[in-house]
């Protein structure tokens, strides 16, 4: 089974050697690679928040397993779905899907099934793709795509994927972007709550921040279940590289969306 990319041309370069250049623009050297079990990275247009993903997928060690969680947009296929086998294609390849690991999540699972129809049209997955591809030429991927912000359900997912890779070398990336739409000002006051929570490594107060200030975090899901599985495999230490808006590019600081990138070790 195969999944095509959606956000060829429009998020990214469509053209591979382009697409190749437009990556190596957004890596960044940062010496030693940091040991993590998860990140956190944005999904916008490569222009907007490339760097922010780049320079977080440039600081840690790539390993051959890498959980991608991310939020469905779309609304289309099941609450937790996970897409257990075939390859994803991007302009520089197709990566394989990490079938036995999929497949224990899912048996662990009261909530995750094997569902192809949410990652079909979404595209907060795909855009780090070709990032970790310029970065590590052979890993492979389970992805997770978030339709519910249950919390009883996203603990849930988190302990089935932290039972399932508790034994492996795997990395979990969590995909979100942070306030959408608000000005440049008040998008960094909101998002500034969320970043404290992430960095205090409390999923339920970020969740509880997220709610109570009414942020338009579409990746707060993704997140809060990618933490709370790092927490689950031992994870004591989180801290985010950088924060920016997609006014930086655009000019337009009236309406932005914020865009941060983390580590959690």
């Amino acid at each position: 089974m195969l999944r095509f990319p959606v956000a060829a041309g429009t998020f990214y370069e469509k053209d591979a050697p382009r697409l190749k250049k437009q990556v190596a623009a957004l890596l960044k050297e940062t010496g030693e690679k940091i040991k993590a079990k998860a990140v956190i990275a944005p999904h916008a247009g490569y222009v907007y928040s490339g760097a922010v993903a780049g320079e977080v997928f440039s600081s840690v060690v790539i390993p051959d397993i890498i959980i991608f969680i991310g939020p469905n947009h779309t609304g289309r296929g099941r609450p937790v779905a996970v897409m257990a086998d075939g390859e994803w294609r991007t302009p520089l390849g197709d990566v394989r899907i990490n079938g036995p690991v999929a497949d224990e999540i899912i048996k662990n699972s009261r909530y995750a099934e094997n569902d192809m129809l949410a990652h079909d049209a979404e595209h907060s997955i795909e855009v780090m793709l070709p990032i970790i591809q310029e970065l590590k030429r052979s890993f492979t991927i389970v992805p997770v795509a978030l339709g519910t912000h249950d919390l009883g359900s996203l603990k849930d997912t988190a302990e089935s994927i932290a039972g399932a890779v508790k034994n492996r070398d795997v990395l979990i990336a969590a995909s979100t972007d942070f306030t959408h739409y608000e000005s440049a000002e008040s998008a960094r006051k909101k998002d500034a709550l969320v970043i404290e929570a992430i960095e205090k490594m409390d999923p339920e107060a970020m969740a509880a921040v997220v709610g109570r200030h009414d942020i338009s975090m579409c990746g707060m899901a993704a997140v809060y279940t990618a933490l709370h599985a790092a927490l689950i495999l031992g994870a004591k230490d989180a801290r985010i590289l950088r924060y920016t808006n997609s006014g930086e590019t655009s000019g337009d600081f009236s309406s932005v969306v914020g865009y941060a990138g983390g580590i959690i070790t």
